[in-house]
């Protein structure tokens, strides 16, 4: 991957100042994160300017330990979604994914290895859903599935999938030690044709992944699919801006 040229400064000059802006710090973020510049940001300072900016939004919205999306960015996808599903009906399902005994891990065989286990939960996430799916680290061992346009079978299927693979893992640790883990997973889905909050949407799915660790881990639990019968006049009325529903204003004589 090509990179930025070393820096031709001497170690006692003054911060780089682009236009008066210290950027020493974002930088050095880049470095660390690996960042790949393009070929032309040696030559032009448009291009290496938004490659700047590009590098820093990526790290902004990743979760540094996985690679994928943070918590930000599923909150902002889960908002999208569900703005999507009460246009347009479509049925949109949230999973949520809580690794089973994950303190027993960092107790018992350190953090590294906690580190590790997430890395690989993560990887089998993210294979096991479709590109178009919005996949996320939520928290520690917590993780996050918006799956757009997904029929009950569908969604079941997925979360079944993935509840297998991560069984299946086998972790190596080194010294010859390796490691099994489940998970436990809890899903609903997004109100079709209702303008509802992504709190409520997130209530849901935790009170079916509370569900599932209460029946015994290791097992999906999905709430009931919802049955929506909304005729095409009543999408209009709940599509339609609220002036249209409103009075016309008396026309003014002179």
């Amino acid at each position: 991957m090509s990179r930025s040229p070393p820096d031709p400064r001497p170690p006692d000059a003054e911060p780089v100042r682009p236009n008066g802006l210290l950027l020493d710090t974002a930088l050095q973020l880049l470095e660390r994160a690996g960042h790949a510049w393009p070929p032309e940001a040696a030559s032009d300072p448009h291009v290496w300017m938004q490659s700047l900016v590009d590098g820093l939004c990526t790290l902004s919205s990743r979760d540094p330990l996985t690679g994928l999306l943070n918590r930000r960015q599923f909150e902002a996808a889960l908002e999208r979604e569900a703005d999507r599903a009460a246009r347009s009906g479509d049925v949109a399902m949230l999973l949520l994914l809580d690794i089973d005994h994950f303190k027993r891990v960092n107790d018992r065989y350190g953090h590294a290895a906690g580190d590790e286990v997430i890395r690989r939960v993560a990887q089998a996430l993210q294979v096991g859903v479709r590109p178009m799916d919005t996949v996320a680290r939520i928290g520690g061992e917590e993780f996050a599935a918006v799956l757009p346009a997904c029929p009950p079978a569908y969604g079941h299927a997925v979360a079944e999938r993935v509840r297998r693979a991560i069984e299946a893992l086998e972790i190596d640790l080194g010294l010859d030690q390796r490691l099994g883990v489940t998970i436990s997973i809890g899903g609903s889905y997004a109100p079709q044709w209702v303008r509802s909050s992504c709190t409520l949407w997130l209530e849901r799915a935790d009170r079916q992944l509370y569900l599932a660790k209460h029946q015994g881990r290791n097992r999906v639990c999905l709430e009931t699919p919802p049955e929506s019968q909304v005729s095409a006049e009543e999408r209009g009325l709940l599509l339609s801006p609220a002036s249209d529903f409103l009075p016309d204003e008396p026309s003014s004589t002179s």
